[in-house]
């Protein structure tokens, strides 16, 4: 292997670590993390966060809640009380990016709950697959 070879393999090497690295932080699961409903009663003591983008927040008002879209949160982290926090996000991704994020900066996140999850639609019941008729 001569030296241009080589350069071309570590340059290769280190553009697929940033690559999987990227994939990993938005798409992979965060652990220890429970989904939680909205009206559950352990979330009172906690500060609930609404990450959801705000012409999506609007749909759903959450009562009491500090709401600072994902995108702005590196800009306002700082307004968030250092108290257990519970999350509210669109979707899997923003839940994801939004609690690595917080984590990050030294927040406690305990708990999340995506709005438009299809569990939330079937009364919560992680294994019934008798579909709701939207005419019904």
């Amino acid at each position: 292997m001569d030296r241009g070879d080589r350069r071309l393999y570590i340059i290769s090497l280190i553009i697929f670590g940033l690559l999987f690295m990227a994939l990993y932080r938005r798409y992979y699961p965060v652990n220890n993390v429970p989904c939680i409903d909205i009206a559950d009663e352990r979330i009172k003591d906690m500060i609930v966060l609404d990450i959801r983008d705000y012409n999506e927040a609007t749909e759903p008002p959450i009562a009491n809640s500090l709401h600072i879209p994902y995108a702005y949160l590196k800009r306002h982290f700082s307004n968030i009380p250092s108290k257990s926090i519970h999350i509210i996000a669109n979707d899997e991704i923003e839940k994801n990016l939004g609690i690595r994020f917080l984590r990050r900066h030294g927040f406690d996140v305990q708990s999340y709950s995506i709005i438009h999850c299809p569990c939330r639609e079937r009364g919560n019941e992680k294994w019934n697959t008798i579909k709701k008729s939207k005419t019904a």
